[in-house]
């Protein structure tokens, strides 16, 4: 097991493991994304309080739950890289920032269209909408940083100890429902269980579609990364021309 992580841990390893897995994972994403939402949008019946406009589930709800399930990841990317100066660690988290932002830009976006007939407004400073645009913040900084020095590995560790400061904000937004009185409504439970069964199977196809889709999102941005970084090696010159040969 750890042979193998070491192995992983040369860009040029994971540059080709990284490529080999994009396709399957594109594919998989697809799939999952269109019976989710031919489903949900399509077939699933309305809801008996709120109409046609629960329908926003379908995009809301997952981006939500990855924007906070990526940031996680970040963090263990982080942390592994803090501890171990493994600098594919600090690639990987970097490579996930982006994806992580915009799914929390849609998931502010969507509820907030969710929220307009829900509660007559756009917005309001709930705790939930506040501790999610937070994390959006935090993205844009982690982001900002990695891209503030010239020094890669400087970089990596700045961003981390943002990423491993900025992981208090996982459990507020999660248990902020509980702990304060919001307008936003409160969980389904981990699996949706309070939803109803035609209402929740698209649902949850939607989620996994997310996943795939930010793992397949990360992979290509690492793969760039990778080649940014080792620009100046041979295997990636190497590469290169083998590229311009093909063409």
């Amino acid at each position: 097991m750890w042979k193998w992580i070491h192995q992983l841990a040369k860009p040029e390893r994971l540059y080709q493991f990284s490529g080999r897995l994009v396709p399957g994972f594109a594919l998989l994403a697809t799939v999952a994304l269109f019976i989710g939402w031919s489903w949900g949008f399509g077939f699933a019946p309305a809801d008996y309080q709120q109409g046609e406009s629960y329908r926003i589930i379908y995009i809301h709800v997952p981006a939500a739950i990855w924007s906070m399930g990526i940031y996680s990841a970040m963090a263990v990317a982080a942390f592994t890289g803090l501890v171990w100066q493994m600098k594919m660690a600090d690639l990987a988290a970097a490579a996930m920032a982006p994806v992580g932002a915009i799914f929390t830009f849609i998931a502010l976006i969507t509820g907030a269209a969710w929220g307009k007939p829900m509660w007559g407004t756009w917005w309001i400073w709930d705790a939930r909408l506040t501790s999610e645009l937070v994390l959006l913040f935090l993205y844009m900084g982690v982001i900002a940083l990695y891209n503030a020095f010239d020094d890669r590995r400087l970089a990596g560790r700045a961003a981390s100890i943002l990423i491993l400061v900025g992981v208090v904000n996982i459990p507020i937004i999660h248990f902020s429902v509980q702990w304060w009185n919001t307008l936003h409504q409160g969980s389904s439970g981990m699996l949706q269980q309070a939803i109803a069964p035609e209402m929740r199977v698209p649902l949850r196809w939607s989620i996994i579609g997310y996943l795939l889709l930010f793992i397949t999102l990360t992979l290509m941005r690492l793969r760039n990364l990778i080649l940014l970084t080792e620009r100046h090696r041979p295997w990636v010159a190497a590469l290169v021309n083998k590229g311009g040969r093909s063409a």
